[in-house]
């Protein structure tokens, strides 16, 4: 449903939800929204912990059917009125809910209001005395998720779980499917479900259904009672199994025919079996590391009110640039989109309920309860999710109330294991009855970040590491370059403490994205310790995520130094060549760390590679000769740190490069697979040859008032490199039928020379043009339409 009115604060939002309400003055926008205008820093929650109103006219159905009310998510409570008349109440702003509203309607048009609450509730997260600053993340109010009308026959499939079994033996192979029906009254049917890969039908089976109940209602909806009816799918033997290398889904297409009418539903599930042993997390009898990061799904501008392609786009980034294989949805159940493409990505997922250490009275845990419940009905056909959070993170040991919750994942989902993430306060397994021990770990000492040892005799995941280790600085895109490159220094350290031992399942660090929030270390309320900044850009911290792939499928080299100023010290390049050569031009001083060769001039550019021989003396990681013939050029071949970093797949290179102040000169990085060049990045020293780049994530959208995509601006050299010391204003100039989410001016000093807004569609199709100009860098356009 779109085109919304939006009203408020209110002192009490219900004296907007009747119908002879005037709500002449109530703003048009359209779903997902954040009720108050946001920056990219600076929240103040105070703004939008108020009580709101939306309202929107519709025409009733006229098919004689039953009508009910999604909204997807809507931060904090909602009350769902139509007609003026209260349809349902909903406590808890990150899982969907549904209302029937068949009773409420009228012929011809109707009017649907949610009073929604966004004050600091006692819902979780929330309900803490000292108020927003106890939850670390900001959660601006809003309908943050879609809303929309459906309609259903009298009798119709509520919900389907469809749960392989026995899915390594291909004899014994099958899926157990488990069809809820939801009816007011007696009825019979039949029930077919059917196995299909990309439209083809796999395999088949059905059975009769029936029920007796006595209805019984009140003036807004019907209480209609709930039938389990099951049907079994063998003979399976020739099902592709789902992984993160090959992520095969099937749908699950259940179709009931009643007197009523026909319901049908479709799933889609993958067939895997995921386990977590002492020694290592195993899928489909194969050990896979899990590594990977946490996700906060907050957004400059728009909060958690982001659509689907938005959304997707970050399990994309994840998994296809920083080549994870887990991601922790952290705090709380994501939105569908993103596990949906988690699904066909084949990135694994931890996913846990609303919290962030506190927990509240009876009847604030009678609602995290109610979280686990609809988390795990939610998402239980997703073969992406592998493990079930039913503890509030970094929370105390509260035994009765945890071991409630296990035994609700269990009941409801007897294959996947169970978690909640301890902090040092509690690491120990006295009162852990989940099964895998996840741990936030920040421990560190003066040679950087250092893992605890697993505990003994349970599966052991590092939920949580490095977060702001390096001090006061944060990560921010404008700190040092030293600062920016010590974060992917201690990222690849607990990686590869986790790689060298077999006891770890492996290391999911904090943060992906930098994310607003007012607890612990944060800079104008921003906490800048993603790998990636609030703009889904990378920051240097992310070499190391970049770096860990194949070279056979995308070779990479990632300095973690810009080349717009003069470094001193060694300076790390994380790369998954076998060797680098690099060749600046013209003279300056470069050596390898530690090496025994001496630095030796030479006129030649070939891009042939010297030879790698050495000292037997010099250490693994320094494995580098630099030659010369002359002072225009000097190369440096270098080698990855195996031994300081032999736990990576990918180990990162050091070099040091002592620039001649006086000269700096441009520089050229080759990769090598096995004597072969397979990847070449330029990096240029001339100012005067900078630019603007401004890059759409998508080049088509679609003209339904919500979509979005991503335009990055950045500043660059002329090789498309970014600049983080670029200064001056941007100003930004949108044509065509579009909205922009973000500022029309932009100081490149406050970003470090990289930032991105998104450009919304509105319901009429055509071009989309965003120009961005530079009093010294010039413009820069991206055109992209709307169909």
């Amino acid at each position: 449903m779109s085109d919304w009115l939006f009203g408020g604060p209110f002192a009490d939002a219900r004296c907007a939800v009747g119908v002879a309400y005037d709500d002449s003055g109530f703003e048009r926008v359209t779903l997902p929204h954040t009720v108050v205008p946001l920056s990219w820093r600076d929240w103040e929650p105070a703004a939008w912990q108020r009580q709101w109103c939306y309202r929107q006219w519709f025409d009733a159905p006229t098919d004689g059917q039953r009508v009910f009310v999604d909204v997807d998510g809507a931060l904090h409570a909602a009350e769902v009125y139509v007609n003026g008349q209260l349809a349902g109440v909903q406590r808890g702003g990150y899982l969907a809910f549904s209302h029937e509203v068949t009773g409420l309607l009228r012929p011809g048009r109707n009017l649907l209001a949610i009073a929604l609450d966004s004050r600091w509730l006692p819902i979780p997260p929330n309900g803490h005395p000292d108020g927003p600053g106890t939850v670390d993340y900001f959660q601006p109010g809003g309908i943050s998720r879609g809303v929309s009308l459906r309609s259903e026959p009298e009798t119709f499939l509520s919900e389907v779980y469809a749960r392989p079994v026995d899915v390594l033996d291909p004899v014994r192979r099958r899926l157990d499917v488990t069809c809820s029906v939801n009816a007011l009254g007696n009825y019979r049917g039949r029930l077919t479900v059917s196995l299909q890969r990309d439209g083809v039908v796999v395999a088949t089976g059905s059975a009769e259904a029936s029920g007796s109940v006595a209805a019984s209602g009140s003036v807004g909806s019907v209480r209609a009672s709930g039938f389990e009816v099951g049907v079994t799918l063998d003979a399976l033997g020739n099902i592709s199994l789902w992984s993160p290398e090959s992520p095969v889904l099937y749908d699950v297409i259940a179709r009931l025919e009643t007197a009523d009418g026909v319901s049908e539903r479709t799933v889609r599930i993958g067939f895997r079996e995921a386990r977590f042993e002492v020694d290592g997390f195993w899928l489909n009898d194969s050990r896979v590391e899990l590594f990977g990061l946490n996700r906060h799904q907050i957004f400059p501008w728009t909060g958690m009110a982001m659509p689907d392609r938005v959304q997707r786009r970050d399990a994309q980034i994840l998994r296809e640039e920083f080549n994870c294989t887990m991601v922790r949805c952290a705090h709380y159940p994501q939105s569908p989109a993103f596990l949906d493409a988690c699904d066909e990505l084949g990135l694994l997922v931890f996913e846990e309920i609303p919290g962030w250490a506190y927990v509240g009275d009876s009847a604030w845990q009678e609602l995290m309860v109610a979280d686990v419940e609809r988390m795990i009905r939610r998402d239980r056909n997703r073969p992406s999710v592998v493990v079930w959070g039913v503890r509030v993170n970094e929370s105390g040991n509260h035994p009765a109330l945890y071991r409630r919750t296990q035994e609700l994942a269990k009941r409801l989902d007897p294959d996947r294991a169970t978690s909640g993430a301890m902090l040092v306060d509690h690491y120990s397994t006295d009162d852990f009855d989940q099964d895998v021990f996840a741990y936030n770990d920040y421990a560190h000492d003066e040679n950087g970040a250092r893992l605890l040892p697993p505990l003994a005799g349970i599966p052991f995941l590092v939920t949580e590491a490095i977060g702001s280790l390096a001090g006061p600085h944060f990560y921010r895109r404008t700190d040092p370059p030293d600062i920016l490159a010590r974060q992917a220094f201690l990222h690849a350290q607990v990686h590869h403490q986790a790689g060298l031992d077999d006891r770890y399942l492996g290391v999911l660090g904090w943060q992906a994205f930098d994310y607003d929030s007012q607890t612990g270390h944060v800079d104008h309320r921003l906490k800048c310790n993603g790998v990636a900044d609030t703009f889904r850009i990378p920051k240097p911290g992310a070499a190391v995520y970049q770096a860990q792939v194949s070279p056979t499928q995308r070779p990479v080299i990632a300095p973690t130094f810009p080349w717009d100023t003069r470094l001193t010290g060694p300076q790390s390049i994380h790369t998954n060549c076998t060797h680098l050569e690099l060749t600046l031009t013209p003279a300056s001083t470069a050596r390898p760390v530690a090496s025994s060769s001496a630095v030796a001039p030479d006129s030649s550019a070939a891009s042939t590679p010297p030879s790698t021989a050495e000292s037997p003396t010099a250490p693994a990681s320094t494995r580098a000769r630099a030659s010369s013939a002359g002072p225009a050029v000097v190369r440096i071949v270098v080698e990855p740190d195996g031994e300081q970093f032999g736990g990576l797949a990918y180990p990162p290179c050091f070099v040091q490069l002592d620039q001649d102040p006086a000269i700096f000169p441009d520089l050229r990085i080759d990769g090598y697979l096995d004597g072969h060049r397979v990847i070449t990045r330029l990096f240029s020293a001339d100012r005067n040859t900078d630019r603007l780049d401004l890059t759409p994530d998508d080049q088509e959208l679609v003209a339904d008032g919500t979509d979005m995509t991503r335009m990055v601006l950045r500043a660059t050299d002329r090789h498309g490199n970014t600049r983080p010391s670029a200064t001056g204003p941007v100003t930004l100039r949108l044509t065509g039928p579009a909205q922009l989410a973000g500022p029309t001016t932009v100081l490149l000093e406050t970003t470090g020379g990289a930032m991105a807004v998104w450009v919304r569609t509105q319901t009429t199709p055509g071009v989309i043009q965003l120009t961005a100009d530079h009093p010294t860098l010039g413009q820069a356009t991206a055109t992209i339409t709307s169909t």
